[in-house]
């Protein structure tokens, strides 16, 4: 067993701060097993955990795209048995199941759209092993993992409306394990600052995940800033994963906020304090991932929420901003059973 005491001090504060700042329904059993697993396996194994890969590591292949491995070799192996493993048909079959298809489509989306001369720089981006993946693909000698070429994506979505605009702080909201912050640290200039704002034990992982592929000296931690009456964005370094409530204690100016479907699994006035919060800070740029239908309602044995947020949800909890763009195809999603994963762009009002 592994013990983490800045988790366990986080997820204690948690408990004592106002339900804003809990889990939501959605999450509050899937935290109490992500705690369990980290501490069973290590927060050096978080993204081969059972509940991290169905919550906040995602993955084209097994289970993101539902076929469980032991479902997909059952697919494969009378192919294989009856053509050879080399086989056309086989290595097709493979790579769709392996959700490499998926990665590769996304990747070449990517490469299209994006502008190489316009920073962030995002070609010259390739993703760590921190956390020992089971799903990586590697196009042209660089790392990808669908958590990165979400961000990836939607930062080329992003760059086509900055013309010479610089970005220079960002903000995220359930920033996952920091892909993005790896994302901007590797990829924009040196000026650029990235804060994720989570709820233990996922900022715990995300503070190991970025601590240990960008240095420990570049990245502010809850334990350093947690009895700071006030934390000032400018003094931050590179990179900094606070706990949710701590956005209250922050102080300063933000360029970008950023949230890719977190907030789709929490209620609605979770949601708008949060935006709230996005509007004092005098935030420029807005950028969402959601399902425009809004996520599965909860019922009994199952996950959901309580009120799904819908895209029109957004622009009455930003009044102070104008809708930029929204886009499914190609930046976005579609799924198979009809449902749309949206980006949002929303720029200040003057």
């Amino acid at each position: 067993m592994f013990d983490y005491p800045e988790m366990s001090l986080a997820r204690e504060d948690m408990l004592q701060q106002s339900e804003l700042y809990r889990p939501s329904e959605f999450w509050a059993e899937a935290s109490t097993s992500i705690v369990q697993e980290l501490c069973a396996h290590g927060v050096e194994n978080f993204r081969r955990l059972p509940t991290p890969l169905g919550f906040f590591v995602p993955t084209y292949g097994s289970p993101g795209n539902s076929f469980s491995k032991a479902l997909s070799q059952r697919v494969l192996n009378p192919f294989r048995q009856q053509q050879g493993a080399n086989n056309k048909p086989v290595l097709a079959l493979e790579q769709f199941l392996e959700g490499q298809l998926s990665a590769l489509s996304d990747y070449r989306v990517f490469l299209a759209a994006d502008r190489p001369d316009v920073p962030p720089y995002l070609h010259t981006f390739t993703e760590s092993t921190v956390g020992a993946p089971v799903e990586q693909f590697e196009f042209d000698g660089r790392k990808f993992s669908r958590s990165a070429l979400n961000y990836l994506l939607g930062l080329a979505f992003l760059k086509k409306h900055l013309n010479k605009e610089r970005i220079c702080t960002v903000m995220e909201i359930g920033g996952g394990f920091g892909t993005l912050g790896e994302i901007l640290s590797h990829s924009a200039t040196e000026d650029t600052r990235y804060i994720d704002l989570d709820i233990p034990p996922t900022s715990f992982a995300a503070q190991y995940y970025l601590s240990a592929a960008l240095g420990y000296d570049h990245v502010a931690t809850y334990v350093q800033t947690r009895n700071l009456s006030a934390i000032d964005i400018e003094s931050l370094p590179k990179a900094a994963v606070l706990c949710a409530w701590q956005i209250e204690k922050l102080r300063g100016q933000v360029d970008l906020f950023v949230n890719f479907i977190s907030f789709q699994e929490m209620e609605p006035h979770i949601v708008r304090n949060y935006l709230d919060q996005v509007e004092r800070l005098g935030t420029r740029w807005v950028l969402l991932r959601n399902m425009r239908e809004g996520k599965q309602k909860r019922k009994t044995g199952s996950v959901g929420v309580q009120t799904p947020i819908t895209t029109g949800d957004y622009e009455v909890m930003l009044p102070a901003y104008k809708l930029v763009e929204q886009n499914v195809h190609p930046f976005g999603y579609k799924t198979v059973d009809g449902y749309h994963s949206e980006l949002m762009l929303f720029k200040r009002k003057a």
